[in-house]
């Protein structure tokens, strides 16, 4: 058996250590750069994430990425950049894209933005695995993939998503008082019960705290989870739990309204009631996490004699 001396490993410290030093310093780098190339659309996506509800949770995707990397960085080995090329690759990709795209007035502003914004991610990708090897890129795969929700979705996405969530919020709607036994009839997203029309507007989707949802579903899922399917299944329900929970609000809302005091319709909860029943759904799939990873295998740790 051939074991490493003690004299060899005291030579090659140092010489890991400047690595790492020169590493880093190159990352550093890059980000700087980064922030140079594409501060326009980063500063363009701060503003849409203050300034639309629809695109909130981008304020919350850095911020939690930063703290997954923290959360896994004992997974983090020596840097290793053996196979770095396809790291330079995206990189340099990105930044061409970029380039080009300086140069290109054609598309709307909000797809330009979001082609942008994916350049960008993609040459962080890109500097992570260059700058520290394909084996760590590995490591913290998942909080550099998450990345990507920073990537503002078109209009057409959004307004396409929007659209499906008022009409599903609308029949769901309609299904919680057929059980209750309210009478009511359906006109595409109007809804009429005795002595109140519903409107399922734009506003009443919920959007901003359904994609918050579902942020919190994935980071739950990977936190917490181990088997890819259990991950996939929670936050699949996470999808008809945020039409559930909006229907649970227009129904509590139009009760309350009807039957107690008309000033629910238009009081507090109406206008800042979602973190309300965002609680209730996140309640809901803590629930089903606990149930999920109670069906999990138990990891038994081998340990040394």
């Amino acid at each position: 058996m051939f074991t490493s001396s003690p004299v060899a490993e005291s030579e090659t410290a140092p010489l890991r250590a400047r690595d790492t030093r020169r590493n880093v310093l190159i990352f550093l780098l890059l980000l700087a750069s980064s922030l140079a190339f594409w501060w326009k659309p980063a500063v363009s996506t701060l503003a849409l994430a203050f300034g639309n509800e629809a695109y909130t949770y981008i304020l919350t995707i850095i911020p939690l990425s930063l703290a997954l990397v923290y959360v896994r960085k004992k997974q983090i080995a020596d840097f290793n950049i053996s196979a770095n090329g396809l790291g330079w690759a995206m990189a340099v990709a990105a930044l061409i894209g970029r380039l080009l795209g300086i140069s290109t007035a054609d598309g709307s502003i909000a797809n330009q933005l979001s082609v942008s914004m994916l350049e960008l991610v993609f040459f962080w990708v890109g500097s992570t695995i260059a700058c520290f090897g394909i084996g760590n890129f590995r490591s913290l795969r998942f909080p550099l993939c998450f990345l990507f929700f920073s990537v503002p979705l078109p209009r057409r996405a959004i307004d396409w998503i929007t659209e499906t969530l008022q009409y599903k919020s609308a029949v769901a709607t309609t299904w919680l008082f057929h059980i209750a036994q309210v009478p009511v009839t359906r006109d595409g997203v109007i809804l009429s019960i005795p002595a109140l029309d519903i409107e399922v507007a734009r506003e009443c989707s919920s959007i901003r705290s359904s994609t918050i949802l579902i942020v919190i579903t994935v980071i739950f899922a990977e936190l917490f989870l181990r088997s890819k399917w259990r991950k996939a299944l929670l936050v699949a329900v996470a999808v008809p739990l945020a039409v559930a929970k909006n229907a649970v609000r227009i129904f509590t809302i139009a009760e309350l309204g009807t039957r107690v005091d008309p000033g629910y319709l238009n009081g507090k909860l109406h206008h800042q009631g979602g973190i309300v029943f965002l609680s209730l759904a996140v309640a809901v799939i803590v629930c089903l996490l606990w149930l999920l990873r109670r069906t999990e295998p138990r990891v038994i740790e081998a340990r040394a004699d």
